[in-house]
């Protein structure tokens, strides 16, 4: 797709609007429309002026004159406004028309360009798993005298005694077995089919979709693999996609990590694979048919895992996802077939094309652009090094005794802890000015500042049910 291409299907398909969109610093999609006859092909080199101070982690008001770019090939009809093209936009300084070093689109194409000029590979293919709850009726609420939630959803089992106007069919997904239901206990299979067609007419390749472990809701949709900031933008439309799906129908969808306690959360697990001259890296004769060169990406990740974490699991809520008995990583550790693993080699194909590792720490609340980038930059700073990623470890870590499991490393039981772990370990970040030391910066003073320290300020819910009559 070419600016030339944009407009010709603009006149084709009749569209009337244009929505010009952004990712803002820790991770929500932004946007705003201009009518057809303002974009033309200059557009999409001079850009278009906005207001960036209002956006959060960038600009002062003093300096908040800003740009934004469109890319053509981002370019797609927006399936739930009328008339109008969507466009995927790079942010860009007004005066030195450099790239803004605080838009998440732009770490990302630095980190694919510092892969390239390393001469490791030409290609590093991304495959995201996310998952997302829906739900049919949320409320909360936190302000001075107050705070609470309630989340319902009418296929979870705490719904068997409920009084519904058709009757209860008694149709419920137990507690942990929401895993491959058929309807009629799956109730979102019509839905999440929409949402799968959906993103296929929006160019997103789709290998499956499915109900995901826990009751009340969850969901998966796997995106075919693709190259690093294709995959970020791929991932910011499925949210979007996912979200107004949703909508459309009643109910509300989430990528909160952990929206219900004592049950799964939601992660989002990241496959990656490193390619040259269009032949696969990462398969060899090694543990699990992985290449040395593999085995040192994993040695990286998972040497900076904790710092990485900062970025794949970006809220306070993460961190109640990564508990024991739920599938979700509690060791930094690397295996084949183990899901409990925080690194997991998937062996469903000897094809050499087909390796790869994945990491399963990552959660779907992370800004996709700069987790993507970070795993990356860890990767290539093991295969630099030739960091040894250790035995592997093929057991369930959920059955090894506390002398056995204390001998692996854990990950970061807080936010605050991987944002430490951040401040700690960054320098492998920095090569190749893909992230900034302002970047690192910003992200761990937003985080601590607007996140972690506006929680500890606030009474929990939980802490009247424990300490009210004390």
């Amino acid at each position: 797709m070419t600016p030339a291409k944009v407009l010709a299907l603009c006149r084709e398909k009749e569209i009337k609007a244009v929505d010009l969109r952004f990712m803002d610093f820790p991770g929500t999609q932004k946007h705003f429309t201009i009518p057809l006859q303002a974009l033309t092909e200059e557009c999409f080199e001079d850009g278009l002026g906005f207001n960036g101070s209002p956006i959060r982690g960038w600009k002062a008001i003093n300096e908040s004159d800003m740009l934004v770019v469109p890319q053509a090939d981002t370019a797609i009809i927006d399936p739930f406004m009328k008339s109008t093209l969507a466009i995927t936009c790079n942010i860009q300084d007004p005066v030195t028309r450099a790239d803004y070093p605080k838009d998440p689109r732009n770490v990302a194409r630095k980190a694919e360009n510092y892969m390239k000029s390393t001469g490791l590979a030409d290609a590093a293919q991304f495959g995201a798993e996310a998952e997302f709850f829906v739900f049919d009726d949320v409320r909360f609420d936190q302000n001075e005298h107050e705070s609470y939630y309630h989340v319902d959803s009418f296929e979870g089992e705490w719904n068997r005694g409920r009084q519904e106007p058709q009757g209860n069919s008694g149709y419920k997904i137990r507690h942990k077995e929401g895993y491959f239901p058929v309807p009629p206990a799956d109730t979102l299979q019509d839905l999440r089919t929409e949402m799968m067609l959906t993103l296929i007419d929006c160019g997103v390749d789709v290998e499956s979709q499915h109900h995901e472990i826990a009751s009340g809701g969850q969901c998966e949709i796997d995106m075919k693999y693709q190259p690093l900031v294709r995959m970020a933008d791929k991932l910011c439309l499925y949210k979007y996609v996912v979200k107004n799906v949703a909508a459309r129908h009643g109910k509300t969808a989430t990528f909160m990590p952990k929206p219900l306690w004592n049950d799964n959360g939601s992660g989002l697990h990241v496959h990656l694979s490193m390619w040259k001259n269009n032949e696969p890296l990462f398969a060899g004769s090694g543990y699990a048919g992985l290449s040395p060169m593999a085995l040192h990406a994993i040695g990286g990740v998972l040497k900076h895992a904790p710092a990485l974490m900062a970025f794949c699991c970006p809220t306070t809520n993460s961190y109640k996802r990564l508990v024991p008995g739920f599938e979700a990583p509690v060791n930094l550790t690397y295996s084949s077939r183990n899901r409990s693993a925080a690194i997991r080699i998937p062996v469903y194909s000897p094809s050499p094309a087909g390796k790869r590792f994945e990491f399963r720490l990552p959660d779907s609340s992370s800004n996709g652009y700069l987790a993507f980038a970070a795993l990356l930059m860890a990767a290539i700073d093991g295969i630099q090094n030739r960091i040894d990623p250790g035995a592997p470890l093929d057991k369930d870590m959920y059955d090894l005794v506390p002398e056995e499991l204390a001998r692996y490393r854990q990950p970061p039981v807080s936010l605050e802890a991987a944002l430490e772990a951040l401040r700690e370990d960054h320098e492998f970040l920095l090569r190749g000015d893909v992230f900034t030391e302002d970047v690192i910066d910003t992200w761990i003073w937003y985080k601590t500042e607007h996140e972690v320290e506006a929680l500890r300020q606030r009474p929990h819910p939980f802490e009247f049910a424990m300490y009210y009559d004390i």
